[in-house]
């Protein structure tokens, strides 16, 4: 039995962490499920979109999965999912990049992973007004920070059996802090035996590319990736920009792990709009459910539910609106359930 905290979220939360719960439970896993609540229905009685006992949860439980969580826009309160990733240090963002058959998109058989350093940057929350003239963000990068996420991410190359580890930077125009992330992509990789040139043994190799020009080659070549790993603000970018080659946010799963804690999230907006109507596709909750479960080692049950993804997606009967089916949430995922046990 796993004691996992669930943080439902906002708008379309409660449904599709609801059928992440049911898909996860077919494959026989036992969860003790933690709940708790945060983002618009605390913010008047806490003051905040996330009160202490989330943390709190997290902290005792090690791991939570959450749904998405809306933020106030411009002024007034901190990301949900930024304030997590500092009180936790959760320092590796992860974002597997997967195309499905069946899934409409530009692109087939797309397998790669965008890595992002997750506490620092532009994202370090430094910033302050210049009276009425200007406002002041304030990038910081860090060896320590540095060294932990390449390091994340030449162990992840390996383990993943991936061939290629491509550093992303700007270090042509900000030669200070990207050169610096530049500089330990590099000493790290030497230092864990992935080198500029593929050798005979076609082993794992590195190269590196100035963001815009990443962006570029996303969209012309995106199969000739495998790994990425890049400060924060692009991670999040290119990370979008990599959801939109498969099919959008309703279909990418996002893991943010440190050395205590991870936290696994649907990265897609809570979507009020279609809130209770049961028609939202719980596809990115299901499939960070399965790399949550790879994370507590119960690969079988992550399978299991990969297997039934392929199948689902390849037979097109059973599939959300968004996806051009008719198929509501609870039957997208009792039809998942239903792959699930017969496998």
């Amino acid at each position: 039995m796993y004691n996992i905290t669930l943080i439902p979220g906002d708008g379309i939360g409660l449904e599709v962490t609801k059928a992440m719960k049911k898909v996860v439970a077919s494959t026989g896993v036992q969860i003790e499920w933690e709940e708790v609540v945060a983002g618009e229905k605390v913010l008047e009685k806490y003051g905040t979109p996330l009160p202490e006992y989330v943390i709190d949860s997290i902290r005792k439980n090690k791991i939570a999965i959450k749904g998405p969580v809306t933020t106030p826009v411009g002024k007034g309160f901190r990301s949900v999912n930024v304030a997590l990733r500092k009180e936790l240090n959760l320092y590796a963002n992860v974002r597997p990049i997967k195309s499905f058959k069946g899934v409409k998109s530009k692109y087939s058989d797309l397998d790669f992973t965008i890595i992002r350093e997750n506490t620092e940057g532009l994202y370090a929350g430094i910033e302050h007004k210049i009276g009425d003239y200007a406002g002041e963000t304030i990038k910081i990068i860090t060896r320590p920070a540095c060294e932990k996420i390449v390091k994340f991410a030449c162990d992840y190359t390996k383990n993943n059996s991936y061939k290629r580890l491509t550093g992303v930077h700007k270090a042509n125009i900000m030669k200070i802090s990207d050169g610096l992330f530049l500089d330990i992509f590099n000493e790290v990789c030497d230092k864990n035996g992935i080198y500029i040139d593929m050798d005979k043994n076609d082993s794992v190799y590195r190269d590196n590319m100035i963001v815009d020009a990443t962006a570029m080659n996303l969209v012309l070549n995106p199969e000739k990736f495998d790994v990425l790993v890049m400060p924060n603000l692009y991670g999040d970018i290119l990370s979008d920009l990599g959801a939109g080659l498969v099919g959008g946010l309703g279909m990418i799963p996002s893991a943010n792990i440190g050395q205590e804690y991870a936290v696994f999230e649907a990265v897609h907006g809570s979507a009020p709009e279609i809130a209770g109507k049961n028609i939202a596709n719980p596809t990115a909750i299901i499939q960070s459910a399965v790399m949550m479960l790879k994370y507590i080692g119960e690969y079988n049950a992550a399978n299991k539910i990969e297997l039934a993804l392929q199948k689902i997606f390849e037979e097109g009967k059973v599939l959300t609106r968004d996806l051009g089916g008719n198929a509501s949430t609870s039957e997208f995922s009792d039809e998942l359930c239903r792959l699930i046990k017969i496998n």
